[in-house]
């Protein structure tokens, strides 16, 4: 071969060299650039996600905060009604039993007994009421403790049946 064409055939040769090293820098640029795109695309998905569970679980922290206030106010409101009823069942105890003797005078202590729980009942909330339980449990541990296992005997029993 001459020299003339071995020059052409080494600079074609370094023209190529060169090309595919540009070629490579950027591809190589290229995927850096996708990578980088990728990652911020996983990140702004991350967050969204994020961003939705956080919205989820404060819907359903609502839900649950709303279901428990309309079960307390319908207990309270259940509560008022068995204290109304106590103190009508006073009423009629004491028109209907007799007003002397050993009978009379036991129909007016329950008649004033159910009164004073029906007033109590209605005039009280579901706080003052755990507050005073817990007073008396505080007063007197041990039959409270004795009243809690003859309450759960009582109801062990009757679930059995």
């Amino acid at each position: 071969m001459s020299n003339s064409r071995m020059e052409n055939v080494k600079n074609r040769s370094e023209e190529t060299a060169a090309s595919a090293s540009q070629t490579f820098h950027e591809g190589k640029e290229a995927a850096k650039e996708a990578v980088s795109n990728l990652g911020q695309q996983a990140r702004d998905t991350a967050s969204a996600v994020s961003d939705k569970a956080r919205e989820y679980a404060g819907q359903a922290g609502d839900k649950a905060r709303q279901f428990a206030s309309q079960a307390g106010n319908k207990a309270e409101e259940t509560m008022h009604s068995v204290g109304q009823g106590m103190s009508s069942l006073a009423g009629s105890i004491r028109q209907s039993a007799p007003q002397s003797g050993m009978l009379g005078t036991a129909a007016g202590s329950v008649a004033e007994q159910l009164e004073t729980g029906g007033r109590y009942l209605r005039e009280h909330d579901l706080g003052d009421i755990g507050e005073d339980v817990t007073q008396i449990i505080r007063r007197y541990p041990i039959p409270a403790l004795l009243c809690i296992f003859g309450v759960g005997f009582v109801m062990g029993s009757a679930l059995r049946r």
